[in-house]
């Protein structure tokens, strides 16, 4: 290990890859029920209902656990890192 270099800790990182993680497996829980995830997960962005998301594999629970805002950020620079 190089003790010379600092290493930095980014605590958004850290937010940004759960909020990753938890979003797909919410979609590959809504997909497997059948639904369409895109469509139920922005229904629930839009919304704030929670009536979109299954209870299968605790997908609304996990949802329910993440800021909306936080997610929408996320996803926001998802899209800006793709397009560049």
């Amino acid at each position: 290990m190089n003790t010379e270099k600092t290493t930095l800790f980014s605590l958004d990182e850290m937010n940004k890859e759960e909020i990753r993680m938890n979003l797909r497996e919410i979609y590959d829980a809504l997909e497997e029920r059948g639904y369409n995830p895109t469509n139920q997960i922005v229904g629930y962005l839009i919304s704030g209902d929670l009536g979109y998301i299954s209870s299968h594999k605790d997908a609304r629970k996990k949802m329910q656990s993440m800021d909306r805002a936080k997610i929408v950020e996320a996803l926001l620079n998802e899209f800006q890192k793709s397009e560049r």
